[in-house]
C-alpha cells in the first residue's frame, strides 16, 4: 500500500492523540521539527546486565502495532519534507541512472541439458522474462517466466528460485509477493503454460529434481526463526501436507541448501555455519532420495564438494587455513587419508571457488587482495593464472553448466570495465566476447581513472584501496570522496563496474572501495581479524583509510561521505560513533546496529546462526562486554553526530525494521548538532528494498541527492 499526503496527516494525528512521538510540524517546510517517539520503560535482561531501552516499544514482530506504524509513517513523511528541495536533483539522478540502462538488454544464453537458456527485459518493463530455446538458439523461444506478469497486484516481487526438471518438462518456481524471503514454490507445465495446484508455503527458494521428473527436494522454514531447517520430498501433483521429511538441522547454528550435482548425478544437501560444513548426497536416479553423509561436520572445517566420474573433488580447510582442492575415491570420501592434493595450499593466495570439467579445473584464487582465475588441467601440465589488464579488477566464474566441454566461461569487470562475458578455451587459448554489458548515455571508459592502492592502519596493517574518479578531478584536498566497505562474514567487497556511482564521479567525486578486514581480500586470516573479539580493526579501519586519503590529498576531509548497508550499516554506525568529526555524512542501509540485544534474542531470525562470527553475549561475558563496547545502538551518546540517512523494510527477515527505527529515535534525542537524521523504511519490502528494475534506483537516486546536497554541489 502507498500512503498519500491525506493517510500520512491521519497517522500524525493518531500519534498525538496516542502519545507516540511528540513535536512534530511536517505541514510548514520552514518549521519542520522531527518526529521524536516517546520513551517507555523497558529493561533488556542478561546474564551479564541489564539495560534501559526505553524505545523497545517500537519493535513489533506482528507489524501491527498503530502506533508504531504512525511513527514509521511519520519518519517518512518528514524525510519527504526535508528532501522536497532537492527532487528536482533526485529526479535528474534517478534519470541519469535509467538513462544508462539499455532497456530491452538480455543475458547471455547458457546451454543445458539441450536447451539454450536465458533471461530478457522489455523497454519500460521493471521485471525479467525468463526463456529458453530448444537445440538451437534460432529456434522458437519459449517463455518460462514472465517477471511482470506475475508481479501484477503486488507491490513487491522477487523470483527467487526457477529450476526445471531433467526432462525440459516442468519448472518448479520460488517466489516471494513481500520482501520477508518467506517464498512460495509452485510448479509450471511447460509444455501447456499451467500452473499445477499445489502451494508450497514459507520455504526457502531452494529446488533440485530427481531425474524421474516428478520428485523434488526443498527446504522448510521455522515460523519464528526463519530458518530453513527441514528438508521435504515433494511428488508432483501431491498434497503438500504429505510430503516426506528427508532431514532435519537440529542444529540452529546451520543454514542449509539444496542443489543438484552440475553432473545430474547427485542431488545435495549442504549445512554451512560460520565455521563448519557438512554434506549430504542422494543418487538422483532414485525417487526415494537416500542421502548419505559424505564428511561429517567438525567445527572448524569447511569444504564444498562436485562429483567428477569416480571421484569426487573438494575445497577445503582442512590443514590449510586458505583452502586447499583434493580428490577423494567417492567410496572413501571420508576417509582423509585416501585425499590427493590437486591445488596445494598457499599462504599468499586464498582459493575462494572452483569448477570441473571433464580435462581441466578452474579455481577461483585470490592474490593481492583481487580475484582471479587459475586453469590447471587434470594432468598438470597446465597451470595458469589469466591475464587481466587492469590494475584493480574481478575475474570471476560463470555459468558453467557442463562439464563435457573446454569452454571456460567467466566475467571480467574493473571499475572502468563493465562486466564482460567470455567464453575461453582452455586447450587452444582462444578467448571470445560474447558481451559487454551496455552502458548507454555517453559512457566512455577513457574518461576514467581507477586505482588500487594501499593504506596503512593504526597498527600497521595495509589495507587495500580501490579508487576510481574522472581524469582531470583535481587531486589536491579538494573533491568530496563517496567510501564504501562492508567488512562481515567473509565477503569480499568487489572493485567492480557500478555505472549508478559515475553519477557521483561525474559531479567530482572520487569513488572509494575501503578492502577492511572482515572480509576476506587478503586471505582466510584477512577475516578472521575482522570478527568476534578483533571486530572493531573492521571500523578502525574504515577510519583509517579516509585518514589515508585526506593525508593523500585525495579527499576534501570537510566532504567525506561514507556508505555501507546491513552488517556494513553497523559499520557505519560504530564510525558515527567512533570519528563523527572526520565525515560528513553517513549514508546506513537497513544497519545492524543493536547488536547485543539483537544477538541476546534467539528467536530472531539469524541470531542462532551467527554467534560464531559475533560471539554469544548470553553467555560469554567477554563477548558480552566487547558487543556491548561498539553497538552503535548502546554507544550513543551527547555529541555532534555528521549528516545521516538511514533505510529500512518494515518486513526485514534479516535486519528486523526496530533496529534502525530504535536508533534513529536514540539520536534524535541525545544528538547535540542540528544536522540532517532521515529515517526511510519501506513499507512494503523487506532487506533488498523494493523490487523492480527501476524502481530501486529510485532509492539509489534519493540516497546520491541526500550526498550531494551534503557535499554542497548544486545541480
Amino acid at each position: 500500500m502507498r500512503y498519500s499526503k491525506v493517510i500520512g496527516s491521519v497517522a500524525v494525528a493518531l500519534l498525538v492523540a496516542t502519545g507516540g512521538y511528540r513535536g512534530t510540524n511536517i505541514v510548514n517546510a520552514s518549521e519542520l521539527q522531527p518526529p521524536k517517539a516517546v520513551q517507555r520503560p523497558h529493561v533488556v535482561r542478561s546474564p551479564f546486565g541489564d539495560r534501559a531501552d526505553p524505545w523497545y516499544w517500537l519493535r513489533d514482530d506482528e507489524r501491527k502495532n498503530p502506533e508504531m506504524l504512525a511513527y514509521l509513517e511519520a519518519e517518512n513523511d518528514y524525510m519527504k519534507a526535508v528532501m522536497a528541495p532537492h527532487r528536482d536533483l533526485e529526479q535528474k539522478v534517478y534519470d541519469e541512472i535509467v538513462g544508462r540502462l539499455k532497456q530491452d538488454d538480455a543475458s547471455v544464453p547458457q546451454r543445458r541439458n539441450g536447451y539454450w537458456y536465458y533471461s530478457r527485459y522489455e523497454t519500460g518493463k521493471q521485471y525479467p522474462i525468463y526463456a529458453r530455446r530448444k537445440g538451437s538458439l534460432d529456434a522458437p523461444e519459449e517463455v518460462l517466466i514472465d517477471g511482470n506478469a506475475r508481479a501484477q497486484g503486488h507491490d513487491f516481487y522477487q523470483l527467487a528460485g526457477l529450476e526445471v526438471s531433467l526432462d525440459g518438462r516442468w519448472a518448479a518456481v520460488a517466489e516471494d509477493t513481500v520482501g520477508r524471503r518467506q517464498y512460495e514454490i509452485r510448479i509450471k507445465d511447460l509444455t501447456t503454460g499451467e500452473f499445477l495446484p499445489e502451494v508450497l508455503s514459507n520455504v526457502e527458494p531452494d529446488i533440485a529434481w530427481a531425474n524421474d521428473n516428478r520428485t523434488f527436494v526443498y527446504i522448510r522454514k521455522d515460523p519464528q526463526t526463519l530458518l530453513g531447517n527441514k528438508v521435504y520430498r515433494h511428488e508432483r501433483g501431491a498434497n503438500p501436507d504429505k510430503d516426506s521429511l528427508v532431514y532435519e538441522q537440529e542444529d540452529e547454528s546451520f543454514y542449509m541448501g539444496v542443489e543438484k550435482s552440475k553432473s545430474d548425478r547427485y542431488i545435495y544437501i549442504a549445512s554451512q555455519s560460520t565455521v563448519s560444513s557438512e554434506y549430504r548426497y542422494a543418487d538422483a536416479n532414485d525417487p526415494k532420495l537416500e542421502f548419505r553423509v559424505a564428511l561429517a561436520r567438525e567445527r572448524d572445517h569447511e569444504y564444498q564438494l562436485e562429483d567428477l566420474g569416480d571421484r569426487f573433488i573438494i575445497r577445503t580447510n582442512w590443514q590449510a587455513k586458505n583452502f586447499r582442492i583434493v580428490e577423494a575415491p567417492k567410496a572413501t570420501v571420508g576417509d582423509r587419508k585416501t585425499w590427493k592434493d590437486i591445488v596445494a595450499h598457499r599462504d599468499d593466495a586464498f582459493i575462494g571457488g572452483f569448477d570441473t570439467f571433464d580435462n581441466y579445473l578452474a579455481v577461483s584464487e585470490r592474490s593481492g587482495g583481487l580475484q582471479k582465475l587459475r586453469v590447471r588441467s587434470w594432468d598438470g601440465k597446465k597451470n595458469f593464472l589469466m591475464e587481466a589488464a587492469d590494475a584493480a579488477f574481478v575475474m570471476s566464474l560463470g555459468n558453467n553448466a557442463e562439464q563435457d566441454t573446454t569452454l571456460l566461461r567467466y566475467v571480467y569487470t574493473s571499475p572502468t570495465t563493465p562486466a564482460s562475458t567470455y567464453d575461453y578455451d582452455m586447450t587452444t587459448g582462444e578467448r571470445r566476447l560474447l558481451k559487454q554489458e551496455p552502458v548507454l548515455g555517453g559512457f566512455d571508459a577513457s574518461r576514467y581513472t581507477a586505482d588500487f592502492r594501499f593504506a596503512t592502519a593504526r597498527d600497521g596493517t595495509k589495507i587495500p584501496v580501490t579508487l576510481l574518479y574522472r581524469r582531470g578531478t583535481p587531486l589536491d584536498g579538494t573533491a568530496p570522496v563517496y567510501q564504501y566497505a562492508y567488512g562481515s562474514y567473509g565477503i569480499t567487497s568487489e572493485p567492480n563496474f557500478r555505472s549508478p556511482v559515475l553519477s557521483l564521479v561525474d559531479r567530482g567525486f572520487v569513488y572509494a572501495i575501503a578492502h577492511i578486514r572482515g572480509g576476506q581480500e587478503m586471505g582466510r586470516s584477512w577475516y578472521e581479524n575482522g570478527k568476534l573479539l578483533n571486530k572493531k580493526n573492521t571500523f578502525t579501519d574504515f577510519v583509517d583509510v579516509t585518514r589515508y586519503l585526506v593525508a593523500e590529498k585525495i579527499a576534501d576531509p570537510k566532504r567525506v561521505c561514507g556508505m555501507g548497508g546491513s552488517a556494513g550499516g553497523l559499520l557505519m554506525g560504530a564510525v558515527a560513533n567512533l570519528a563523527p568529526s572526520e565525515y560528513k555524512a553517513l549514508i546506513a542501509h537497513v544497519p545492524f546496529v543493536d547488536v547485543v540485544t539483537t544477538m541476546l534474542d534467539e528467536s530472531i531470525p539469524l541470531t542462532t546462526n551467527e554467534f560464531d562470527e559475533w560471539g554469544n553475549p548470553g553467555k560469554d561475558r567477554a563477548a558480552y562486554d566487547y558487543m556491548l563496547s561498539y553497538s552503535p545502538y548502546d554507544q550513543v551518546s551527547a555529541r555532534n553526530y555528521p549528516a545521516m540517512l538511514v533505510t529500512s523494510g518494515l518486513w526485514d527477515s534479516q535486519v528486523q525494521y526496530w533496529e534502525p527505527t530504535k536508533w534513529v529515535a536514540k539520536l534524535r534525542s541525545v544528538k547535540t548538532d542540528r544536522h540532517p537524521l532521515l529515517l526511510r523504511t519501506n513499507m512494503e519490502a523487506g532487506h533488498g528494498g523494493k523490487s523492480g528494475r527501476f524502481e530501486r534506483y529510485r532509492e539509489v537516486a534519493e540516497e546520491y541527492a541526500f550526498i550531494l546536497w551534503q557535499a554542497g554541489i548544486a545541480q
